[in-house]
């Protein structure tokens, strides 16, 4: 197993991924996902004060906080070649919890991360080329139409903030990847949590402003930061350096039946049986690609 470089060393080089998911990076990406799917119910119930904006906001700081004083980046040193990857990250960052937080707020945590999971289920399909894969696609693609068919309830922009969610975690996946690889320990998430909150401090400031925050939406909201930004932000950085991409997205089909759950337990949100069957299709189009490839 590779070691990172030092900053000193320069700009880290690529390395070939791993071919092969350990069980200690199986249990790392549950634990991140559970983490996520508490942090952002946690974090809705601040949508009545704050709103998701308002959240997202106080999640950004947060995760700065944490990860620069764990990561402890020394931005002078990177060069150019690590920037690039940290600095779309840090918009990622933002934009991804964003539009999450927007679908949450519209269509409940359990369609919102369906929607979101395309992304990783994404990644993870373009890396085959088997058809088992294929008939995993449709079957998922088959859900994502159940889930959006006009209803007189439909919310169109939620389902959008869903999709676009779903763009932003997939490039989250391979930027994440990549500056795993090119700056040592966790200095470039750190880089990229702190540029993202300098960039939601003028929406941080507006917020407060017009919706003065209460101590419960406060905290409500620095504990989705805490659970659904440091912790898994930290957890994939390294999960990525020893888990294959594909095999990253395929090993999270886990969040949308998570989200269901903390939804339907923490938030009272219940899912109608076409929706859950729906998701259903979803999760299994990865346990069966998941499986089959195992073979």
């Amino acid at each position: 197993m590779p070691t990172a470089p030092t900053a000193a060393a320069g700009p880290a080089v690529d390395a070939e991924p791993p071919h092969r998911t350990s069980p200690a990076g199986v249990a790392a990406m549950l634990g991140s996902g559970l983490s996520t799917q508490i942090g952002a119910a946690t974090g809705s119930l601040a949508f009545p004060v704050l709103g998701p904006v308002g959240v997202v906001a106080v999640r950004q700081y947060v995760a700065a906080v944490v990860l620069f004083t764990i990561g402890r980046p020394r931005l002078r040193e990177f060069t150019r070649h690590q920037w690039q990857p940290v600095l779309g990250l840090a918009v990622v960052f933002g934009t991804m919890n964003l539009s999450l937080y927007t679908a949450i707020d519209r269509v409940g945590l359990g369609l919102a991360v369906t929607l979101e999971f395309l992304g990783p289920l994404t990644i993870a399909l373009a890396a085959t080329r088997r058809r088992v894969d294929a008939c995993c696609a449709v079957l998922a693609t088959a859900g994502v139409v159940v889930l959006m068919r006009p209803q007189p309830t439909t919310d169109y922009l939620g389902m959008g903030a869903g999709l676009l969610g779903a763009c932003c975690w997939a490039a989250y996946i391979l930027l994440n990847r990549t500056v795993g690889r090119r700056v040592p320990g966790a200095q470039g998430s750190a880089a990229a949590a702190g540029i993202s909150a300098v960039m939601f401090l003028p929406v941080g400031l507006v917020v407060a402003l017009r919706h003065p925050p209460t101590a419960a939406s406060l905290g409500y909201a620095v504990a989705a930061g805490v659970l659904a930004s440091a912790v898994p932000y930290l957890v994939d950085l390294f999960t990525l350096r020893h888990v294959p991409p594909a095999a990253f997205g395929l090993f999270m089909s886990v969040n949308p039946v998570l989200a269901a759950l903390v939804g339907w337990i923490g938030l009272g949100q219940h899912l109608g049986w076409a929706d859950a069957a729906a998701v259903g299709a979803v999760v299994t189009a990865n346990v069966v690609s998941i499986a089959t490839s195992a073979r």
